[in-house]
């Protein structure tokens, strides 16, 4: 565990961001910093094993924020679709946007129901041991690629009123695409899934 106030501990510059502005990123600097031997996390040699653990724990984590920011984007889709109207009926009701209504609907359950899948397997290996490797990652992917396409598509449907900062659509689209980088990107998370499929590395 890092001591902020020892000797040899700086942060860096705070870093701007596309998107999740809410919360800081910045570096951190070590410069002839100690950590103490009471301060070491885990058994030693087994750093890669619990920094492993903590990533699937985080993953499931990050598809949670995937899910809520398309339930977000979904439900501003769908109430304007209701609401706004062209040639003197509902948008809604226009086949086009009822094809991206669908497909943002069925993306967004799955997605949502992989990652309570990902969160009962974590719980059940708590109790029993075992790794929920595959189930993270496979949350993390559909999720995180679930609320680009539900974004992107709720702004497709806002039309020039999703680009604009009126509507909280630009936010919820730039803030979706850290959830296909952090904790692993999605290319990392189908190397995952592959690889613990087939047994193959």
């Amino acid at each position: 565990m890092i001591d902020t106030d020892r000797l040899g501990f700086h942060r860096g510059k705070t870093e701007p961001k596309l998107g999740i502005r809410a919360s800081a990123t910045c570096e951190i600097e070590f410069t002839d910093y100690v950590a103490r031997p009471d301060e070491v996390v885990g058994a030693e040699g087994e750093g890669f094993k619990i920094a492993m653990g903590v990533l699937d724990a985080g993953r499931i984590g990050i598809a949670s924020q995937a899910v809520g920011l398309a339930r977000a984007a979904y439900k501003a889709a769908v109430a304007y679709a209701r609401e706004r109207k062209s040639f003197g009926q509902p948008i809604g009701s226009f086949q086009m946007i009822q094809a991206k209504i669908a497909d943002m609907k069925c993306r967004l359950d799955a997605a949502e129901l992989l990652t309570l899948r990902a969160a009962w397997a974590k719980a059940q290996c708590e109790r029993n041991g075992g790794r929920f490797s595959t189930e993270a990652s496979v949350a993390k992917l559909t999720a995180s690629e679930a609320a680009m396409f539900i974004t992107h598509q709720a702004l497709q449907i806002h039309g020039g009123m999703g680009y604009s900062k009126e509507m909280p659509l630009e936010r919820y689209f730039r803030d979706a695409k850290i959830t296909e980088i952090y904790e692993g990107t999605s290319e990392i998370q189908r190397l995952v899934i592959a690889r613990n499929e087939t047994g193959l590395r």
